[in-house]
């Protein structure tokens, strides 16, 4: 029995740990020709969040702009840098101006395409824990064979994020780099944001447009 309840709760517990990962994909990028031979030095990171997210925004941009830091690359956060409401700005030529006033070469964004909810069904599942048999008689035999645990199905909700990031020169507003990626049901917004910044900048590494120190 208590062998049986191990195992159990054992299978339970990686079941648990298993759904509550975080399963972020890139599922496409693209460069720009020629773009590889900038090696950029220097980014603002924009996060365009619906909704008035800023929790979410000052996430996605804080890691991002983190992770570009660790690669040796001058990145500030737009939120930090000029406050939750620079996104709500459309005059174009203040814009412009206030990115090139922090002297950065390029403007990443990060845009948040749709968020979707949907439910699962988690169909009920039978478990048999195997016994060592010592008994020839059928009685021996039929109360020590199997241990039979039956758990019962339930609902569960699963929230999906999908992303596009753009990297555009700031001097000519020209589109150098462009990716879209998903995140299938996070756990919460800091292990998105995490996972999301190392994807994109790993992405940004190996097509070589910017200049790794």
């Amino acid at each position: 029995m208590k062998t049986s309840r191990f195992f159990r709760h054992l299978i339970l517990g990686l079941m648990l740990c298993y759904c509550s990962c975080t399963s972020s994909l890139l599922t496409s990028s693209w460069v720009a020709p020629n773009s590889g031979n900038l090696a950029l030095k220097s980014v603002v990171v924009v996060a365009i969040i619906p909704d008035d997210d800023h929790l979410m925004r000052a996430k996605m941009e804080k890691h991002l702009t983190e992770d570009l830091r660790n690669m040796g690359i001058s990145a500030i956060s737009s939120y930090e840098s000029f406050g939750p409401k620079f996104i709500d700005n459309t005059n174009e030529s203040e814009v412009t101006a206030m990115l090139r006033g922090k002297n950065t070469e390029a403007v990443l964004t990060v845009v948040l395409l749709s968020k979707e909810k949907e439910k699962y069904y988690v169909p009920g599942r039978i478990y048999y824990s195997p016994y060592y048999i010592r008994h020839r008689r059928f009685w021996g035999y039929y109360s020590t064979i199997y241990e039979r645990v039956y758990e019962p199905g339930y609902y569960i909700d699963k929230t999906n994020f999908f992303w596009e990031s753009n990297l555009f020169l700031t001097s000519t507003n020209e589109l150098l780099y462009s990716s879209q990626t998903r995140s299938l049901d996070p756990s919460n917004i800091e292990s998105m944001a995490h996972e999301y910044g190392k994807m994109i900048c790993n992405d940004l590494n190996e097509k070589g447009i910017l200049k790794i120190q």
